[in-house]
């Protein structure tokens, strides 16, 4: 353990700091780093160089090279830069590279060098240059500041939603600041510069001079100023050597350090641990490198070559042409194990592990102290959480073993931890690998999520190794081998040297009916790629027609959707499908389009008849339905028409239709039409009131309400209505004007076609009784019992009945009697009864 601690360097008397090497980087650097732009992102991620940026010595047609490399320095991506000339690189949090030019415009590129999108900062960006940009990550996504040749600042807080602010003017500025940083106080991003011995803070609404409280006099001007990873600290080094550290609100002063250096610094970063008391700033020249804090002396480190620094969240990377470190404060957990001559439960576990391995009787010694002072769960605790801070996997096995070792002397002590931790740390060794190369820490892991996580394995196209994760870790599909499938599929379908059908065959072997995955969402990229075949086949697979129609159509392939709208058998997306066709197609091809499609033509000229009465009309016409186009003008002829004659006109119109269609009897029945339309327009001119639109039937009421009854005779003949129909319009009508005298001179006029019952009725529904029996006495036999009871005469109405002796009339006539008025009447029907069963 005295080895383990060697490279431990202490600040102070309650931290250690130390620094390891991550990997031995093999990229091919042809220059020092500090002849390039370089970017590197956080949470282990990749590294972005841009040669040769503005570099004189150099030919004038000498291109700049942008470079990507993973952290452990295997090449991404190369490509020559061709546009403007660059001031800035960095990364967003989705790891998307932001190159900011000279002229303002922001160019987005991917992990592999693909280019993305481009925007600008502005107009007055464009005009005025860019002296300098930072790239920044808040809450909200990552940001662009920009201070211009005006010595204004532009700045979006969101790339992702790009919203511009134009900063306040810093009153009495003249030249570019000595320097500056970006922060983000409660939820708004800030700028902080420094102007000679001032400090200035602006937001979107004012220009604030702050002072940092306790800084040390004869302050003359600010050389670098830092921001910690989660913007709470602020770090200023001054011109007098001293390095101010406070709270970012410059509100409280942390500490203040001399470092006796006055050369201004290349990069100052912060580096903290979450959670930790302890707060440091890393300093870095060109061979010298310092971790300064709340102690009176520091910690240094030679660099023997040109480095960079990478704030992290629990500490710093330094990485350079030949090496790629970790510099951050050791954890409590392993300072207490490791630590010289602890006696930690930890510790002691650790001990006893390693002596029951060798089979000594001190593994119990050492045992037996801990359980004697009731430490065991807390020291399998510090093993676990020690083992999750380890980056060598032989250590972290060492410390799990000691953990597993004393978890066997605990009767409950819960497995979750050792196992979660045992997880973690394989995923973490497999990222970490040379070939992989992001070499996360446990306490960015858990920040980053792994689902994060993922998305940054499929960023880099390792599918196999994210699909072997989500295995092991038992992921649910959707959030996991489903989506990373689907991303691989995406990136499949850029292969352009693979043909249509191998490459659809090879999604469909790989996906299957994976739950999660969308063929429409790969089709979709395979025809953003140019490959519209291939899209076509991928459909193919998607069984949800309502993605694949919407697709289609996008690709101008309606015809197909419009079939695989109707297999569907959603109507709202055939009728979707044929107004898309509609607006593309030329009429007569549309007709066409629809007649080889008998569901399609049927949804569409429901579609018309409530929409478009015209184009109705004309689908009728090309498709020779005369039996529909005559229905047409029948509707349109009273719809559409007010005047006589044009109805008349569009009746004739129908009636040729029906003749074609070989229909008589709607041909016959419109000339019919046609005919009454003119009588009544005749008798309108004539006698006035409404006779138009009315029935026949309804024109002889009304005609015999008029007291024009030869003229309803007339209308009848002329119109062919029985004598039985005639009869009951014109008995109807006489009872409803009540002419009584009429309606008996009607009734003697001849033999009455439908018999004198209905009289009896009718004139007892006007409640005229005394009319009724006049009536009743002409009834004939068959109905004359129903024609008495209409009257009230039950007992001439059993008189009858037991003259015809027939039995359902003696029930009916019964029926009807009622109280004692009627009781003889009863008991005459009781005895014809009985008589007649005695026979």
């Amino acid at each position: 353990m005295d080895c383990y601690t060697a490279n431990w360097n202490p600040l102070g008397d309650s931290a250690f700091y130390r620094k390891y090497e991550l990997y031995s980087m093999d990229w091919d650097l042809k220059e020092e780093l500090r002849d390039c732009l370089v970017a590197a992102a956080p949470y282990g991620g990749p590294i972005a160089l841009l040669r040769n940026p503005g570099r004189k010595e150099k030919p004038a047609s000498a291109r700049p090279v942008l470079e990507i490399y993973s952290a452990s320095g295997v090449p991404l991506a190369s490509l020559l830069w061709k546009s403007g000339p660059m001031v800035s690189l960095g990364w967003s949090a989705e790891e998307e590279l932001l190159c900011v030019q000279e002229d303002g415009v922001v160019l987005v590129y991917g992990l592999h060098g693909d280019f993305r999108r481009h925007f600008s900062m502005g107009n007055e960006v464009l005009q005025n240059r860019v002296l300098d940009a930072r790239i920044f990550h808040t809450e909200f996504g990552s940001g662009v500041a920009i201070l211009t040749g005006a010595h204004r600042f532009t700045l979006s807080a969101n790339v992702g939603d790009l919203k511009l602010r134009r900063m306040p003017e810093v009153p009495g500025l003249q030249s570019a600041p000595s320097c500056w940083t970006t922060m983000c106080q409660d939820r708004v991003a800030h700028i902080l510069l420094a102007v000679g011995p001032d400090l200035y803070l602006l937001d979107h609404a004012a220009c604030s001079a702050v002072t940092p409280p306790g800084l040390a006099p004869g302050v003359s001007s600010f050389l670098q100023m830092a921001v910690s990873f989660t913007y709470r600290h602020l770090a200023l080094f001054t011109d007098t050597g001293y390095i101010w550290m406070g709270t970012a609100s410059l509100k409280e002063k942390l500490c203040e350090f001399n470092c006796n250096i006055r050369a201004p610094p290349k990069q100052m970063v912060w580096c903290s641990r979450p959670r930790s008391k302890e707060r440091a700033v890393v300093v870095a020249w060109e061979r010298r490198l310092m971790v300064v804090g709340d102690a009176s002396e520091s910690i240094q480190f030679v660099l023997d070559e040109d480095s960079y620094l990478v704030p992290e969240l629990d500490g710093v990377r330094i990485f350079s042409r030949s090496t790629h470190e970790f510099l951050h404060e050791v954890p409590v957990a392993s300072e207490e194990i490791f630590k010289i001559a602890s006696m930690a439960p930890g510790a002691l576990l650790l001990e006893a592990q390693k002596e029951y391995e060798k089979e000594s009787q001190k593994a119990d010694e050492y045992l037996r102290e801990i359980q004697e002072l009731g430490q065991l769960p807390q020291a399998v605790q510090q093993c676990i959480e020690a083992a999750g801070h380890e980056h060598w996997p032989d250590m972290q096995k060492s410390l799990l073993r000691a953990a597993s070792f004393g978890k066997c002397f605990l009767d409950r002590f819960p497995p979750d931890n050792f196992v979660r931790m045992c997880q973690d740390l394989r995923v973490l060794n497999a990222i970490r690998d040379y070939h992989i190369g992001i070499p996360l820490t446990y306490s960015q892991y858990k920040q980053l999520t792994i689902q994060v996580l993922l998305d940054r394995l499929v960023l880099r196209r390792l599918y196999p190794l994210a699909i072997q994760i989500c295995e092991y870790l038992r992921l649910p599909e959707v959030q996991g081998v489903s989506r990373i499938l689907a991303h691989w599929a995406c990136y499949k379908v850029q292969q352009k040297d693979v043909s249509d059908e191998d490459v659809a065959r090879a999604i469909n072997q790989k996906l299957g009916d994976t739950p999660g995955v969308s063929y429409s969402d790969i089709a979709a990229r395979a025809y953003g790629c140019g490959r519209t075949e291939l899209s076509i086949k991928l459909l193919e697979y998607e069984p949800r027609s309502g993605e694949q129609v919407p697709l289609l159509l996008k690709m101008k392939r309606s015809k197909l959707a419009l079939s695989k709208a109707i297999e569907s058998g959603d109507t709202d997306l055939v009728f979707t499908v044929l107004l898309h066709l509609k607006n593309e197609l030329n009429r007569g091809d549309f007709f066409m389009t629809l007649r080889n499609q008998p569901m399609a033509l049927s949804l569409y000229r429901q579609f018309c008849k409530h929409q478009e009465l015209e184009t109705l009309k004309d689908l009728y016409n090309q498709d020779d339905n005369h039996q529909e186009l005559g229905s047409f003008h029948v509707r349109a002829s009273y719809a559409a028409e007010e005047r006589i004659e044009g109805r008349v006109a569009a009746l004739q119109t129908a009636a040729d239709a029906f003749y074609k269609a070989k229909n008589e009897f709607a041909a016959k029945a419109t000339e019919d039409q046609m005919r009454l339309l003119r009588l009544q327009r005749r008798l309108e001119d004539e006698l006035g009131g409404r006779f138009l639109d009315l029935s026949v039937h309804d024109t002889v009421t009304t005609l015999i309400l008029s007291g024009q009854n030869k003229r309803a005779e007339q209308l009848a003949r002329d119109f062919r209505i029985p004598d039985k129909r005639l009869w009951w319009l014109k008995l109807t009508a006489l009872a409803d004007m009540e002419d009584w005298e009429e309606l008996e001179k009607f009734s003697k006029s001849k033999k009455s076609p439908i018999g004198y019952l209905p009289f009896v009725e009718i004139c007892m529904k006007q409640h005229n009784k005394y009319e009724a029996k006049k009536y009743a006495s002409r009834v004939g036999p068959e109905q004359k019992v129903k024609a008495l009871l209409l009257v009230g005469d039950v007992a001439q109405a059993a008189d009858v009945a037991i003259e015809h002796r027939n039995e359902a009339e003696m029930s009916l006539v019964l029926s009807h009697c009622t109280g004692a008025t009627d009781g003889a009447t009863a008991d005459k029907i009781q005895r014809a009864r009985a008589q007649a069963q005695k026979k």
